[in-house]
């Protein structure tokens, strides 16, 4: 999944209810990797996520995209079966398997039928643990991840979504695109592929995830099997990073496109800042759903966009909260201007306490119908141990974003959409 489809969802993925959560076992085997089990008698089926802290966080200009790479490679095959063969096997289980790299993580994700768990979990320690990284993988790969970045920056949203992210953090990494640059790619030859997957792909960085029909016990002790052999590595030392500076700039570009696409926002708290759930609500109150104050005000009022939104995309460092309007061509500069005064009304006047009431029934709704599925609820798993805020961390957000008045919600909007940073993309 790359960056425009986590800022697609960033609305309504970072929490689940207490009760899930709580209903998870941990344990940590002797080389360091982390094992985390959630028994669901309810569904037929099981989900794995293995984490890795391996991304876009840890890379430069001249690698970017280099984890994402590494992990397109590995599913071409292991050193016991093809790409092709490893999916055949797993859809005999009535199941899939997947490998991308993201911003804080990359991920080995599967699922199948809950009575295949062993083969299920086997083949997932398999693909991680001996991929066969062919060298002569790599310039196939190579030229269908430089074909998606030339599709991305041909969609106009997806290209003001990275032409965003780039203005907004500069040199921090967190401005560098999943998927990298034809340049950056064209650099990265299967040494460094190799090289790459040997740093980050120790125990100590990984977290294996497991929710569905089993006995956590059972789950516990094949981990030890599959994963236990694997020797701890070194300290991997992340290089140092310059804080991300929000510039204040407008910058406007060209592009064949049906629509104007404009985003304009700033710096916004981490996943562990004592603000998240704060800056959460102000952004649903802007772009939550089709009751947001852009879409009614600027869609529906005035007609102003066709799509209206609010994202804050909670990450390990900073994040960023942006709102994002497409509209017709004729309407992009007044439809800017609304915008910037939409930001100036919720830095101004309190929101009243039907909105902010709205607003949390939505956050935390979605969070609810987010949690339904075994897949979702392993990766949740995963996600917050990597992040490292700890497995209470939804019943605390939950409880935090309860908590937050209207006077937290003036505060945070004057802190973060303080200083704007605006992107427009507008057809030739």
């Amino acid at each position: 999944m790359i960056r425009w489809a986590l800022v697609v969802l960033a609305v309504g993925i970072f929490g689940v209810p207490a009760e899930a959560a709580a209903q998870a076992t941990r344990e940590r085997l002797d080389n360091g990797l982390t094992v985390l089990v959630r028994e669901n008698p309810v569904a037929p089926v099981v989900a794995v996520s293995l984490l890795v802290s391996m991304g876009t966080r840890w890379e430069e200009p001249s690698n970017a995209g280099i984890s994402n790479f590494v992990h397109a490679v590995m599913v071409r095959g292991t050193a016991k079966r093809s790409g092709a063969q490893l999916a055949e096997a797993i859809a005999a289980l009535g199941g899939k398997i997947s490998a991308t790299g993201e911003m804080d993580y990359s991920e080995i994700r599967a699922s199948a039928l809950s009575r295949f768990w062993r083969e299920l979990l086997e083949f997932t320690a398999e693909l991680a643990l001996e991929p066969k990284l062919s060298p002569t993988e790599v310039d196939g790969e190579r030229a269908w991840l430089v074909g998606r970045i030339q599709k991305r920056r041909d969609n106009a949203p997806a290209r003001a979504f990275d032409e965003f992210f780039a203005a907004l953090y500069g040199a921090h990494p967190y401005a560098l695109q999943v998927l990298g640059t034809p340049e950056s790619l064209g650099r990265v030859d299967h040494s460094a592929i190799v090289a790459w997957y040997r740093r980050f792909y120790r125990p100590e960085r990984m977290t294996l995830a497991v929710s569905g029909q089993l006995a956590p016990a059972e789950v516990f002790a094949e981990a030890r099997r599959l994963f236990g052999r694997l020797e701890r590595g070194g300290p991997v030392i992340a290089p140092s990073r310059p804080a991300p500076v929000n510039p204040g700039t407008r910058r406007a570009f060209e592009q064949p496109a049906q629509q104007a696409q404009i985003l304009v926002g700033g710096i916004a708290p981490s996943l562990d800042h004592p603000d998240h759930a704060a800056v959460k609500v102000l952004s649903t109150i802007l772009g939550g759903g089709m009751a947001g104050r852009l879409f009614v005000e600027l869609r529906d009022k005035r007609g102003l966009a066709y799509t209206a939104a609010a994202y804050y995309d909670p990450v390990r460092e900073p994040g960023a909260l942006i709102l994002y309007l497409g509209t017709a061509p004729q309407n992009a500069m007044k439809a800017e201007e609304a915008l910037l005064q939409e930001v100036e009304r919720v830095r101004t006047d309190p929101v009243g306490a039907d909105e902010l009431s709205r607003a949390k029934g939505y956050l935390l709704g979605r969070y609810a119908m987010d949690r339904r599925t075994n897949e979702r609820l392993a990766w949740y798993l995963a996600f917050y141990e990597v992040e490292g805020v700890g497995q209470d961390y939804a019943e605390r957000y939950r409880g935090g974003v309860e908590a937050v008045t209207s006077g937290d919600v003036l505060r945070v909007a004057r802190q973060y959409l303080g200083t704007l940073t605006t992107v427009v993309l507008r057809p030739r």
